[in-house]
């Protein structure tokens, strides 16, 4: 029951302001209507608490679960599977990594040999960025997003946006790190790109009003989910993983998750197609 009362009140609201749902032209009878809002040059998605979703960033992809949101990886996504999802009446939003390097990736060349810090521990071929340097990463992420909206995301999961609380190899500061987040969030708004404050627990205090949603990763297991319900008390969703590994179940977490009004997916570590959800 959680999600339509939020979802009646919010349209409410925006219809009060001339405010609608996008349109879709899928016949299907439990179709999305993804939400969205007429901000600056254009418009964007803005999903809310209860929100259905897979997160799909390895293997073959399934496109075949009945959720209202499908989060993929914006270098091996293309355009057509993003359409195909759109005729299901599905938002997409694109994964990409904001905060480290990925020796793997078309555009790895482009970093200059200065923002690139220490290793990231456990994840082989990835490097810490200093985010300080925006004369040298704004081209590069202004590259990747335009790249998000031409292909016809929604939104975008920036990944490693809390670098200043890791072992990065820059000093980077709490406030290195509010100015480099609010930099990607205004950038996406200008692309009317959604975005999502992907961890960073600290800072949601300070980014509530930048960011669309939330994206969590292992939150119930190290206990600190209450940092982002915020987002949920301000009608913006909080997309919750939880990983296998771990040794958690559903029937450990769901019951908190529907106290918290978050929507929570069991993952494998590498995040292939395998979902176990909470019921609605």
């Amino acid at each position: 029951m959680f999600r339509p009362l939020v979802a009646t009140v919010l349209l409410l609201l925006l219809a009060a302001c001339g405010i609608q749902p996008a349109s879709s032209n899928t016949p299907a009878q439990n179709v999305y209507l993804p939400l969205v809002v007429t901000a600056g040059s254009g418009s964007r998605w803005l999903p809310v608490p209860g929100t259905t979703w897979q997160w799909q960033l390895e293997g073959p992809l399934d496109l075949s679960f009945d959720v209202e949101m499908y989060d993929l990886d914006l270098f091996e996504t293309d355009a057509a599977t993003v359409a195909a999802l759109h005729a299901q009446g599905r938002a997409v939003v694109c994964y990409l990594n904001a905060g480290a390097w990925e020796a793997w990736r078309p555009d790895a060349d482009q970093f200059p040999a200065e923002v690139l810090g220490k290793d990231y521990a456990g994840w082989p071929g990835e490097r810490w960025l200093d985010i300080r340097r925006l004369d040298l990463l704004a081209p590069i992420m202004r590259a990747r997003l335009d790249l998000c909206r031409a292909k016809g995301f929604d939104g975008v999961e920036p990944d490693n946006i809390d670098g200043y609380a890791n072992d990065t190899g820059f000093p980077l500061t709490y406030a290195d790190q509010l100015a480099y987040n609010r930099w990607l969030a205004a950038e996406a708004h200008a692309r009317g790109l959604s975005i999502g404050l992907k961890n960073d627990p600290e800072q949601v205090k300070d980014l509530l009003g930048d960011f669309d949603w939330a994206l969590t990763e292992s939150c119930f297991v190290e206990g600190w989910c209450q940092a982002v319900q915020p987002f949920v008390v301000s009608g913006k969703a909080v997309f919750a993983a939880e990983y296998t590994d771990t040794g958690v179940s559903l029937e450990d977490i769901c019951p908190q998750a529907k106290a918290l009004g978050f929507s929570v997916i069991l993952k494998h570590r590498n995040l292939d197609a395998y979902r176990e959800a909470c019921p609605p």
